[in-house]
């Protein structure tokens, strides 16, 4: 009889656990398309199901309601002549320009790339309103008693969150010491 012997056997080489997976361009350009989607399927369901200004209440601080906003966050230049249409249509344009390039050339950054991803997936929904309809179509409003916050829509809340992650990336890169997130 033989004796058996044990070999030691190494497990499968990992890969370096300081290098973080990439995700390729088109990955990013997909999520963008994904949420443009969710955005323009959201606006179209209020714009069919609502009358202009007609709300309706989901919570003691939040109703549905259809409004158009002609200027930017908070209506800013909601009341200028017309101008700020065609203003706010080549600022949209040119940011998703900046950001495919962007995209392009930090693909090693992952929280970087999702927050530019979700600010030009927001800037891309609210040029389409643009094109389309010359207004952009918000339907979500927050209040509590007399106080209410500008209406918005999902466009507007990925522009948000996109802006909130790249500042929380820079505030921790600086306590890091520059190290990328």
């Amino acid at each position: 009889m033989s004796k058996a012997t044990s070999v030691d056997v190494a497990p499968p080489a990992r890969a370096n656990t300081t290098e973080r997976r990439i995700v390729p361009y088109w990955g990013w350009l997909l999520l963008a398309l994904v949420l443009i989607a969710a955005d323009q399927l959201s606006k179209m369901t209020i714009e069919h199901s609502f009358e202009y200004l007609e709300r309706l209440n989901l919570l003691p601080f939040f109703d549905f309601i259809l409004v158009y906003n002609q200027g930017a966050a908070f209506s800013f230049l909601s009341s200028a002549a017309g101008w700020q249409r065609w203003f706010f249509l080549i600022l949209g344009i040119g940011a998703t320009l900046i950001i495919l390039k962007m995209l392009r050339s930090h693909k090693q950054q992952k929280l970087m790339c999702f927050a530019m991803t979700l600010i030009m997936a927001g800037a891309i929904g609210n040029v389409i309103d643009r094109i389309v309809y010359g207004h952009v179509i918000d339907f979500l409003l927050f209040y509590y008693n007399d106080w209410y916050f500008p209406a918005f829509n999902l466009a507007d809340s990925f522009i948000t969150v996109g802006a909130a992650l790249l500042i929380i990336q820079e505030v921790f890169k600086s306590f890091k010491g520059g190290s990328h997130a």
